[in-house]
């Protein structure tokens, strides 16, 4: 069921990226490519900030389980491969362990359709021939806006049913984005004028993708180390009502720094260690979600969207953090509060035993955290002080990173995975890729004027800008916020809206906030899906209507906020003299 509903959103991607990730050579561990979550094979989301961590956590859940039941059983040989062998036997599954060598040759030679595939092929052929000989007639000069908006439509389509079609949402997103440039180029007054207006959206499409990179490499490299144990190991409480609580709370702070996907990856494998399976954990997990995505809404390093919003000026730091926090908490405390009134929380026999083995940190696991961590909260710093965009700042972190794991392991052969070449292999590529193609399509658009042709007739026919915020957060629960965003930055500029403006400081907080009302609708909420095999509907029912109410509530507290009479920081200022 979870396959079927999940299909329609575009935070998902057909395939399952397999790593080369060097496992500890344990009684259990199995050498070879692995895929972790049934679910999560078919599904990926488009900010996938550190997804690597996702197959590393899966593995740690069940390794570690699989550890402490084989120390009562001296034969870990056997075990492994009886363990193996079953699991090659589930029609394709990857679930919790697959190889690819066996698994995916096995469902090829069983799914192999020699004719099919052909017409693939020549379907895939024809199609590029068609558009090759189309984008060179007369009318697509005449016609410059209808054709990329054709163009844009027809990509965007391929995104969404990617699961369908069997197309990767960044190859689709890359041939968009080269289309819809020629187009321009052969619209364009010139070429000359064309390729300047490339010129500008590759440089700033590339800090973007720059940024990415780091902030990817440096959270690596500090779960390569084991740094988040420093977190999850200090939650120590069974009690459900309080656990709902901390979970949350801690969440949302962690996801401030780190970017929501990874935060989630290491709160639900937490879970995994404090509460068996059950509703209650589920609804732990759903906790998660919400309390990820809310905790990315507010710092500019926590979201991709709001990244995306800093980097192009359209909000700075210290305002950004002061106007969007109370919301950001709002819109987690309100879920919270009304879970804590449902039976799974109050219901009685919880079961309180640690169900999952706690793992030791890699040597030197605190310092490369403590180092990590600071470097991305340098970053605004560094934009501050400097004046050069963020991008350099999250380089700076990553090369200080990057000498530290080269000086702490020199002549540590057998630990080269916890260096920074290691975690580069790591990375989810493919997303960032994504990003690129996106981003490129929205500023062709951008470009030929379509963008502010539809923010002109959005402004005649809804003039409330908080309406237009709030549509946009609520359609990112189902539809990718990245283009919305994106597409929201080109139809709006800073003459309209100036920095720190109000619309800006609401579409950070509704697109970062908005997926929570799907479990479809984030990247987080998708890979909780994967993990802990939860369906579109059970989401639907047990928790889309807390994170609707929390949403909402966000949104009136920073409306009643921005028009509260007094100033907050002068009325603080005023006491603190008293």
């Amino acid at each position: 069921m979870a396959s079927l509903s999940i299909s329609i959103g575009t935070h998902l991607s057909s395939t399952c990226h397999f790593k080369n990730y060097s496992l500890p050579q344990t009684q259990n561990s199995v050498p070879s490519h692995h895929c972790f979550g049934s679910s999560l094979c078919r599904t990926r989301g488009p900010r996938l900030l550190g997804n690597g961590v996702l197959a590393r956590a899966e593995d740690k859940a069940r390794g570690s389980s699989s550890s402490s039941s084989s120390s009562s059983q001296p034969q870990p040989n056997s075990n492994s491969e009886n363990q193996l062998e079953e699991l090659t036997q589930k029609s394709g599954s990857c679930d919790p362990l697959c190889s690819l060598d066996e698994i995916s040759s096995s469902d090829f030679e069983a799914t192999y359709q020699p004719k099919t595939d052909l017409l693939k092929a020549l379907a895939v052929i024809a199609a590029a021939a068609t558009g090759a000989v189309a984008i060179n007639q007369s009318w697509v000069a005449a016609n410059q806006d209808v054709a990329m908006a054709l163009l844009f439509g027809i990509g965007y389509a391929g995104i969404i049913f990617e699961e369908s079609l069997a197309f990767n949402k960044s190859g689709v997103g890359l041939l968009m984005a080269v289309s819809l440039w020629a187009v321009r180029s052969i619209g364009a007054p010139s070429t000359d004028i064309a390729v300047s207006e490339l010129t500008n959206a590759s440089a700033e499409v590339s800090e973007i993708v720059f940024f990415l990179f780091g902030a990817m490499t440096i959270v690596e490299i500090i779960d390569a180390h084991q740094g988040f144990k420093l977190v999850t190991d200090n939650i120590t409480t069974r009690k459900p009502r309080t656990l709902l609580w901390v979970i949350g709370l801690v969440t949302f702070f962690l996801s401030s720094v780190l970017d929501n996907l990874t935060s989630t990856i290491v709160m639900v494998s937490l879970l995994r260690k404090l509460v068996p399976p059950s509703e209650f954990r589920k609804l732990l997990g759903a906790v998660v979600v919400i309390a990820a995505n809310a905790g990315g809404a507010w710092t500019p390093i926590g979201d991709v969207t709001t990244t995306m919003l800093w980097i192009h000026g359209q909000i700075s730091t210290l305002q950004t953090m002061k106007g969007l926090f109370v919301p950001s908490a709002v819109s987690l405390a309100v879920p919270l509060a009304l879970m804590s009134l449902t039976s799974e929380v109050n219901g009685k026999g919880q079961d309180s035993s640690s169900v999952m083995a706690s793992e030791q940190m890699a040597p030197r696991g605190q310092l490369v955290f403590f180092v990590g961590i600071g470097a991305l909260i340098f970053v605004p710093v560094f934009k501050a002080l400097t004046g050069l965009p963020p991008f350099m700042g999250i380089l700076l972190g990553l090369g200080v990173l990057w000498i530290l794991t080269d000086a702490i392991h020199y002549g540590e052969s057998e630990r080269q995975k916890l260096k920074v070449p290691q975690a580069l292999s790591r990375i989810d590529t493919q997303g960032v890729l994504f990003f690129l193609g996106i981003l490129l399509s929205v500023s062709s658009l951008e470009a030929a004027g379509i963008l502010r042709e539809l923010a002109n007739y959005l402004d005649a026919h809804i003039p409330s800008s908080e309406v237009i915020a709030g549509a946009i957060g609520v359609v990112s629960a189902i539809i990718d916020n990245v283009p919305l965003v994106a597409a929201t930055m080109g139809m709006y500029d800073l003459t309209s809206f100036p920095q720190d403006s109000e619309f800006w400081q609401l579409i950070a907080y509704c697109a970062g906030t908005g997926g929570s009302m799907l479990v479809i609708g984030s990247a987080a909420g998708v890979a909780f899906m994967g993990m802990e095999k939860v369906d579109f509907f059970w989401y639907l029912r047990k928790v889309s209507g807390f994170a609707f109410a929390g949403y909402a509530a966000g949104i009136a507290a920073y409306l009643a906020i921005h028009n509260l009479p007094i100033s907050l920081p002068t009325t603080v200022a005023q006491v603190h003299k008293l």
